[in-house]
């Protein structure tokens, strides 16, 4: 905390009991939160845990359906985007709210009455005071569009400060920036709390939490389970901090069963129970054949998450878990092995045949499938009827077209057999696949990389933001894959899933493999030791 502030000072912003429901799911359960002048309040929690809601009751963009959040004391209905800043609460998010086709100076303005001429003149000098004053750098007339992310970012909040914003909120601000770029962000952060404001800075990278916070909170399951104030945050050696906060992040301390799984997590027989499947019977592992997958040394190049030296085996009817915080390789590694990232280097072997030379559609004809965790932006074209997007990657081949020429009838009998074995629940076959729900999209998405030769399968976080009932469904697929004898990555930043469906769990951090845990009773506190680096 700042040492200009009196040790009694009051926080900026208190969250009092704040929940919200969505259907089928609480996404925030009752937090308590206290935002204080002149700190950097770390807000740490996996996807899913409810960080992104909780941000968007503070910026006004969703409004509690229980508690209430308090400014300087006074309780506050923040009923709009509009009135969150009047109050002081500036949000800058992941992705730049700025419109691109305008200057700096008109993207200010935007929020000005519009029968206002803009005060370019004004505003172009209060960028330039703000900007020097907290050390960056920002033309006040260059158009949006030609900034980079990182200078959109700090013009963001130029004009959040601008705008009288006493507290600061940056939304996985480093997401989608360089080292470098994040690191300039880190110490924009610890000038700002310099100053006097209060920002809230989500992220899920630990040694971001660490080299910048004062404060961290962390958020799992819609529950904010614990806190490091700022005199145990200093006094804490990291590797200490790190542990605790593993140990509240994926409730290492729940024990260390490899099938115990959380309460809203669904057990192997309540997935059975509500998919309505016998699962008697172990999974067959024929490691003896010698491996589906072989990964040799791979490597790839990429300005945010370098891979570097991944060796990994995948047998067929095996379960590999990827286990690791969001951002450590996961993504670059499923679409290096999928044909959608060249290679640095290194050697992807699919049943003894080198395939890293092959285009997607190539190593998709051998076997290789990939269900991307981007289900509407990748995996899916949301106007598109269902019919089609389960034919998504075959258009053109017969025999659902002939010469060129699309044979409808075909079409529509795949679409009818893959909804019906699927139980995709769809008004039509023809409908637009983006007005299904999240799970009945997920099981078209299934429908489509499970059928055929399917020989290997990479599934990324297959049941993110689905309710019990299709989590249960899905699990059950991939369990069903792998007894049918095909190798299955399974990457997920579920804990519960991994430790239940997995035969053995591979660790990812900074890009690289950081050790494998084979499935056991110590499972899960080896693998939370690797996620931490305490193993290391």
């Amino acid at each position: 905390m700042s040492q200009n502030l009196p040790a009694t000072a009051s926080p900026v912003v208190t969250v009092h009991r704040l929940t919200k429901r969505f259907p089928g799911i609480v996404a925030n359960d009752g937090i308590d939160l206290a935002l204080w002048a002149g700190e950097v309040h770390v807000l740490l929690g996996e996807n899913g845990a409810g960080k992104s809601t909780l941000v968007a009751m503070l910026a006004g963009l969703q409004r509690p359906d229980e508690g209430h959040i308090a400014v300087n004391g006074r309780k506050e209905v923040l009923h709009s985007p509009r009135r969150a800043l009047a109050l002081g609460i500036g949000t800058v998010f992941q992705h730049t709210m700025m419109v691109p086709g305008l200057s700096v100076v008109d993207n200010i303005a935007l929020g000005d009455p519009w029968w206002r001429r803009p005060a370019r003149g004004f505003y172009a000098g209060r960028v330039g005071q703000i900007a020097r004053d907290i050390g960056v750098r920002v033309n006040p007339f260059a158009l949006a569009g030609t900034l980079s992310l990182g200078e959109q970012q700090q013009a963001e909040i130029v004009r959040s400060v601008l705008r009288g914003s006493r507290v600061l909120i940056l939304d996985e601000a480093t997401a989608m920036l360089t080292p470098k770029n994040a690191d300039e962000l880190g110490q924009l952060m610890r000038r700002l709390v310099a100053q006097g404001l209060a920002v809230v800075f989500i992220t899920h990278k630990l040694n971001e939490a660490l080299a910048w916070g004062d404060r961290i909170s962390v958020l799992r399951r819609g529950r904010k389970v614990g806190e490091i104030p700022p005199q145990r945050l200093k006094n804490l050696p990291p590797q200490q901090v790190t542990g605790e906060v593993m140990q509240m992040m994926f409730d290492l301390s729940a024990g260390d069963s490899d099938d115990a799984p959380a309460s809203t997590a669904p057990t192997m027989a309540e997935s059975a129970e509500v998919a309505g499947i016998d699962i008697k019977g172990a999974l067959s592992v024929n490691a003896a054949a010698g491996p589906v997958l072989d990964v040799k040394a791979l490597a790839v190049n990429d300005p945010l998450v370098p891979l570097r030296n991944i060796n990994l085996q995948v047998s067929a009817g095996e379960i590999v878990g990827i286990a690791g915080i969001d951002g450590n390789g996961q993504k670059q590694l499923a679409e290096a092995l999928a044909g959608q990232r060249p290679l640095a280097g290194g050697r992807i072997f699919l049943g003894g045949e080198a395939i890293e030379q092959m285009s997607i559609g190539q190593r998709r004809r051998r076997g290789l499938r990939y269900v991307t965790d981007d289900r509407l932006g990748e995996g899916t074209v949301a106007p598109f009827p269902v019919s089609i997007n389960l034919l998504l990657k075959q258009i053109g081949e017969p025999p659902y077209w002939r010469r060129g020429v699309e044979q409808p009838q075909a079409i529509a009998r795949h679409a009818r057999e893959r909804i019906a074995e699927y139980d995709i629940r769809t008004p039509e076959w023809d409908t637009p696949i983006g007005k299904l729900s999240g799970g009945n999209i997920q099981k078209a998405l299934l429908a489509r990389e499970l059928g055929g030769p399917a020989r290997m399968v990479i599934f990324a976080k297959p049941t993110h933001g689905l309710d019990v009932r299709n989590t249960a469904a899905v699990r059950e697929r991939i369990r069903r894959s792998a007894r049918a004898g095909m190798a299955v990555i399974l990457i997920s930043t579920d804990m519960e899933e991994l430790l239940a469906l997995a035969d053995r769990i591979v660790v990812m951090s900074g890009g690289a493999i950081a050790g494998m845990v084979h499935k056991g009773p110590r499972a899960r506190s080896q693998i939370g030791e690797l996620m931490s680096g305490a193993a290391l």
